[in-house]
């Protein structure tokens, strides 16, 4: 993602998604708004990215489908319309060579926004493997899921797993492998998700590995893996992966997540990767933040994954790591 002085300024396409039908507790229509008015859009520029702010996108025009619903997914009509509309626009905004930055929204918006990442790296020949930073793991689907809430679904629905065959509709589904599945950040996971996962052998890097190995030792064997598929990735970041002392501002909290310096190191060990080409960020519910705190903090964290620096000391991204 880094660029040199001689090189065109990288663009960004930033697209809002104002959904909260897909979690238990409403208020995640507002996050893009509150990303933006915490100085997203400002921040970028700063940095000297071209940003086109292509505001929020609209269900109001899309047609109801004639599919059955699940027996336990709630709101699927809706999220089905969502889904649809963000499937599209993120394969355009794919097409277009900028980098698209989702702004959430629940993130059921990842159901729509990540499949049309995976569609566009299809046909350009390359791997698309998903950092997913979460204190959820998101693995359910309506056979296993407790609360039947969409946005527990979303990583399942885009490893292929059944149950929401129909939600895209017309738009062309491209699921990734559970191989390109990474879980970062988990501390939470229903019973059923669990065999799930163990089932499909998904990676996971959860608080007591970070504990005991440190995010950049997991971080760079994240990286190294995509590096050496000649992949490219795309970052799901949902707030509540930080701790709630740190992200006061969402509706799941769960104790005992990142720090404000271990998010912010892995956001400069993506930007220094070069790797990201797509980010989602999620699960932003400013009727629970503290005076835009939450909002602040994620927005300094997408600096950080966009090139902004404390410093300008060269930082170790380099760096041999021993085997553990």
């Amino acid at each position: 993602m880094a660029s040199s002085d001689t090189a065109p300024p990288q663009r960004i396409a930033v697209l809002g998604a104002p959904i909260d039908l897909g979690a238990s507790v409403r208020g995640t229509l507002m996050g893009p708004a509150a990303l933006r008015t915490a100085g997203l859009i400002t921040v970028l520029e700063t940095l000297g990215l071209d940003v086109t702010d292509y505001g929020d996108v609209n269900i109001s025009d899309m047609r109801e489908l004639g599919d059955a619903p699940p027996a336990k997914a709630k709101h699927y009509r809706q999220i089905q319309r969502w889904s649809q509309v963000l499937a599209r626009r993120s394969h355009e905004l794919a097409q277009t060579g900028a980098i698209p930055v989702f702004l959430g929204g629940d993130h059921s918006l990842s159901m729509g926004s990540v499949n049309g990442i995976a569609r566009h790296c299809r046909e350009q020949g390359r791997e698309l493997f998903v950092l997913w930073l979460d204190a959820h793991a998101d693995y359910n689907t309506p056979e296993t899921t407790i609360t039947a809430n969409m946005h527990g679904m979303s990583a399942a629905f885009l490893c292929g797993e059944p149950g929401l065959d129909g939600l895209l509709g017309d738009e062309r589904r491209a699921s990734i492998t559970p191989e390109q599945l990474e879980l970062f950040g988990i501390r939470s996971i229903d019973k059923a998700e669990k065999e799930l996962l163990r089932l499909r052998r998904i990676s996971i890097a959860d608080m007591r590995a970070i504990d005991e190995f440190g995010v950049g030792v997991l971080m760079r064997r994240v990286l190294d893996k995509v590096r050496a598929r000649d992949g490219v990735l795309h970052v799901s970041f949902d707030v509540d992966f930080l701790d709630p002392d740190v992200a006061p501002g969402v509706g799941t909290t769960v104790p005992g997540g990142a720090t404000y310096r271990e998010a912010h190191l892995i956001m400069e060990l993506l930007h220094d990767s070069g790797l990201v080409r797509s980010v989602d960020i999620v699960e932003l519910n400013p009727f629970l933040d503290e005076r835009g705190r939450t909002a602040r903090v994620a927005v300094e964290l997408i600096a950080s994954l966009f090139g902004q620096q404390i410093t300008d000391r060269p930082t170790p991204s380099n760096a041999i790591v021993p085997d553990q």
